[in-house]
């Protein structure tokens, strides 16, 4: 059976938000879920920026779902969810159902008491109103996304495409993900612990340079890359090109190598019979031990255990 989402839509519920996780999770053959968009009742939601909506289906469909999503709403700083829309998230919690809010859903998500004592974020504009509302939750300004295992949230609308992503990888591996991604042209992956885009002086545009030496150094994994290296190609000093990167990425050029390398390790391991010694040394990492050491630490798991998971 396929894994069931539902949508649920509340007042002022912004379109951007409610799109998101509809069509990555599209209904079609090669995808192994099934979509309802809900309310709190069947009929006509009002939405937020100019746009409302008419769904068919209300709360039964939170009952049913293997996933709930939460998306963000206009005003979540004065408005109160519906005590009914509480109890069936909390409910649904309770029977083992998934979680998500993307951007300001977290403010329902919080009013259910099911991210008391845990870690969240929302939208860098409401991070300090959520924290205020509700001081039982550890609120995190400077990430993309949070995976609390049944309970995740995500900060503004593009983070919520990183968080359905990241769902789909943790349901079915980094392949279909990065099909989803090729399908929204997106970018196949981001870490939730990224900086979220909050309001600073406008930095120098990094221009296409910049992205032609980051499809470079994807084509040259398994080789020597350094900073010199990268910087070398973008034609700039390294001072410069560590700057600008970091502030186009939100890593520092070494820690995205290390983290491009790890994911061309994981599609090695689900798609290749290869041994970890083999595609440590043909990712760049040197010795299974090293990549043994970056798979923990970044993904929390072992290569034997990732494959043992996700190997086609």
């Amino acid at each position: 059976m396929n894994h069931r989402i539902a949508v649920l839509v509340l007042d002022g519920a912004k379109p951007l938000d409610v799109g998101i996780p509809a069509q990555v999770f599209a209904n079609r053959p090669t995808m192994p879920y099934d979509v309802r968009v809900c309310g709190a009742a069947p009929g006509p939601v009002t939405g937020g920026d100019g746009l409302s909506y008419l769904v068919a289906d209300g709360l039964e469909a939170v009952e049913r779902a293997d996933t709930v999503f939460i998306p963000g709403y206009r005003r979540p700083s004065t408005t109160e969810p519906q005590p009914e829309v509480v109890e069936a998230l909390r409910k649904a919690q309770a029977r083992g159902t998934r979680l998500a809010a993307i951007s300001t859903g977290a403010f329902t998500l919080a009013a259910t008491g099911l991210l008391d004592g845990k870690r969240a974020t929302t939208h860098w504009h409401y991070t300090r109103a959520l924290a205020e509302k509700h001081p039982s939750v550890r609120v995190d300004e400077n990430v993309l996304f949070v995976d609390e295992g049944d309970v995740l949230t995500s900060a503004g609308a593009a983070s919520g495409i990183d968080l359905c992503l990241h769902l789909v990888r943790r349901d079915h591996g980094v392949g279909l993900s990065n099909i989803v991604a090729r399908r929204l042209v997106a970018a196949p992956y981001r870490s939730g612990g990224q900086a979220q885009y909050v309001p600073r002086s406008v930095p120098e545009p990094l221009g296409d340079v910049f992205a032609g030496t980051r499809e470079w150094a994807l084509a040259r994994l398994g080789e020597p890359l350094t900073l010199e290296t990268l910087a070398r190609n973008a034609q700039v000093s390294a001072r410069t090109f560590s700057r600008r990167f970091v502030e186009d990425t939100g890593y520092t050029p070494m820690q995205w190598v290390l983290r491009a390398r790890v994911d061309q390790a994981r599609e090695l391991l689900e798609l290749s019979d290869l041994g970890v010694e083999q595609i440590a040394a043909r990712v760049g990492l040197g010795t299974s031990a090293n990549l043994r050491l970056h798979f923990q630490r970044i993904l929390g798991t072992s290569p034997s255990e990732y494959r043992h998971t996700f190997h086609s």
